[in-house]
């Protein structure tokens, strides 16, 4: 995966709180350090997201996404 972000964390998602538009997904990245990020419901089924599971935190300037292998 290449990407122009520069600040890339891996982590394993602690939980997930669905919605029926979105949901709150809390990563930790080690360090005792949980990000929490909002995406759409959709897009966690999508990306194939599970408590558990690793993902890649992706932060920019203005957002934060979440991105799987």
């Amino acid at each position: 995966m290449k990407i122009s972000a520069r600040n890339v964390m891996s982590g394993t998602v602690l939980e997930i709180k669905e919605g029926p538009v979105n949901s709150q997904v809390r990563v930790d990245i080690g360090g005792g350090n949980v990000i929490t990020s909002m995406i759409t419901s959709d897009a966690v089924a999508d990306l194939g997201i599970k408590t558990g599971g690793k993902v890649h935190v992706i932060v920019k300037a203005s957002e934060v996404m979440l991105a799987t292998d």
